[in-house]
């Protein structure tokens, strides 16, 4: 028991120093945390005493695209990594459906078609009264409303929303009626 009490401590007062090392001065420059100050950057030293806790972050990763063919003169090592195109917008295209012999589906299909075409009569007729009441945007004003201007204009902006929203849901079950039909 004499042994191990001496050898314990000995263990503990040698990994001391590697402790201390491993604490070097942490510096700040800018976002980035570091051990070696980067010149011509206002890096500052951080209070190591409290510690520091480093979260590494992950990194994008480049995407190669196969080539047909490895020329001779570039290989594929040499080579810069490509970055992935950026994308495009599309405009979307109704795709034809398989079709099918099954009783049960064209019944799914009418039926989606009729909830379809209620959807789009109720947006229509709530459309025509939103545009009533908006009066090119020239509503009647209501209540404190001829005291109070910019309560007045927040009232006309949240029509106009109401409006471009509705008129956005309109097209999107016509685009959908589309592609049932």
């Amino acid at each position: 028991m004499h042994v191990i009490i001496p050898s314990l401590l000995l263990a503990l007062v040698a990994g001391l120093p590697m402790a201390a090392a491993a604490q070097d001065k942490v510096y700040r420059c800018g976002n980035e945390y570091t051990n070696r100050p980067a010149k011509g950057k206002d890096c500052k030293a951080l209070d190591t005493s409290v510690g520091v806790t480093v979260i590494h972050g992950t990194r994008p990763q480049a995407v190669a695209a196969p080539s047909p063919s490895p020329s001779p003169q570039r290989t594929a090592a040499a080579a810069p990594p490509r970055a992935r195109p950026a994308p495009t917008a599309t405009v979307a295209t109704a795709v034809p459906r398989p079709v099918s012999n099954d009783p049960g589906q064209k019944a799914r299909d009418s039926d989606a078609r009729v909830i379809l075409e209620n959807e789009l009569q109720r947006a229509q007729s709530k459309q025509a009264e939103l545009v009533k009441d908006y009066n090119n945007g020239q509503p009647e004003k209501v209540g404190g409303e001829a005291r109070n201007y910019q309560k007045y204009l927040d009232r006309v902006a949240g029509m106009k929303a109401n409006l471009d929203r509705n008129q956005a849901d309109i097209d999107s079950i016509q685009r959908e009626l589309s592609r049932v039909r």
